[in-house]
């Protein structure tokens, strides 16, 4: 692939672009908004200048409402060789370009599992997409040619090609992405008109749960109108379990023993199921799930102090395989927990108090 153009100059457009043009691709930009346009060839994710001929790719990155008719439109003004778009859903895009007459032979539907809570050109990275799933979702109809310039643009964002079938990939997503996204909108809007005293509790759970919610409503209105069956599907699920543990919760009040150990058994067996679930969730670089053992590490909140940390943590000869942060309430300081493999723990917890560093069980 030597030249490519991309539609739409969002977060995912504009890293896409970035990772294309960091590796040889001539990119071109278009946007509906030409400043957005600008701001991500300012950014080094190509040239907002239209191409001269025809170029080897098109991606389209647009919300999934119109993600048919710009690919539609692009494929009559024969601007590339080969056309992808990158919405979130599959099938009904797809639908929608068969109605519209469209040659299917050119296109192949994609989707790259990665985003962030911001969007725009201004949030976007080259690095995105490195390590992440990238759904692939060829038909009979899709050309060689074109499946393999989709497998090169993914190989040169360095993302993980994965082939499934469009609705199968619509009703994954519902599952593992788009109502973590409602439920997670859900719990936060219960912070809202919450007591302050409530709120000053807040520690890293709550954090964990709604960092998602952050993400912009107009973005997943558009996200969620393009898949409300599978999505609504999954949400009739997740309310069967929630009634029934607000019935075991309401059972645990009871003066009934009988109702009472009906209710501890409804929690254990939610929580039981939850415990099951997460243990599925893939682990670093998507392989199996790893059980890591955390050091904690009090810290004050200083320039340097996690630099430093990292660096003794560094000469202990221990790899970190993951960490996370916990800011104390009310103090300058918090805790870096350090997650390792068990059997490098005790070494890493011995070399950091060694240097000074206090450790918390």
């Amino acid at each position: 692939m030597r030249t490519a153009v991309v539609i739409g100059t969002g977060l995912v457009g504009t890293s896409a672009a970035l990772a294309l043009a960091g590796r040889g691709v001539t990119v071109h930009l278009v946007d509906h908004d030409p400043e957005s346009a600008r701001t991500a060839a300012a950014l080094g994710a190509g040239t907002d200048e239209p191409p001269e001929g025809r170029v080897d790719l098109a991606v389209v990155a647009v919300p999934p409402a119109h993600t048919a008719t710009v690919l539609a439109a692009a494929m009559r003004d024969g601007v590339a060789r080969g056309y992808l778009d990158v919405a979130s859903v599959k099938g009904g895009p797809r639908r929608e370009l068969e109605a519209l007459g469209a040659d299917l032979t050119p296109y192949i539907g994609t989707h790259p599992m990665a985003g962030k809570e911001r969007s725009g050109p201004l949030a976007a990275t080259a690095d995105l997409f490195e390590g992440r799933p990238w759904v692939l979702t060829p038909t009979r109809d899709t050309d060689t040619e074109v499946l393999n310039l989709a497998l090169e643009l993914v190989a040169l964002c360095r993302a993980v090609p994965v082939v499934m079938d469009a609705d199968a990939h619509d009703r994954a997503v519902a599952l593992v992405s788009h109502t973590p996204q409602l439920i997670s909108s859900m719990v936060a809007a219960r912070l809202e008109d919450a007591d302050e005293s409530a709120v000053r509790l807040c520690g890293q759970g709550i954090r964990d749960v709604t960092r998602i919610a952050a993400s912009d409503p107009r973005m997943w209105v558009e996200i969620l109108s393009a898949n409300p069956g599978p999505v609504a599907d999954v949400l009739a699920g997740v309310a069967a379990d929630l009634e029934e543990t607000v019935t075991a919760l309401r059972g645990l009040q009871s003066a009934d023993e009988e109702k009472r150990r009906a209710g501890t058994e409804g929690i254990r067996d939610v929580l039981s199921r939850g415990n099951a679930g997460r243990v599925r969730v893939p682990g670093k670089h998507g392989a199996a799930p790893a059980s890591y053992e955390t050091v904690a590490v009090l810290i004050s909140d200083r320039p340097g102090e996690l630099a430093a940390i990292f660096a003794d943590a560094g000469r202990s000869g221990v790899n970190i395989e993951d960490v996370r942060i916990e800011h104390a309430s009310g103090q300058q300081a918090g805790l870096v927990q350090l997650m390792v493999e068990p059997s490098a723990a005790p070494v890493l917890a011995a070399a950091l108090r060694e240097r000074g560093w206090s450790i918390r069980q």
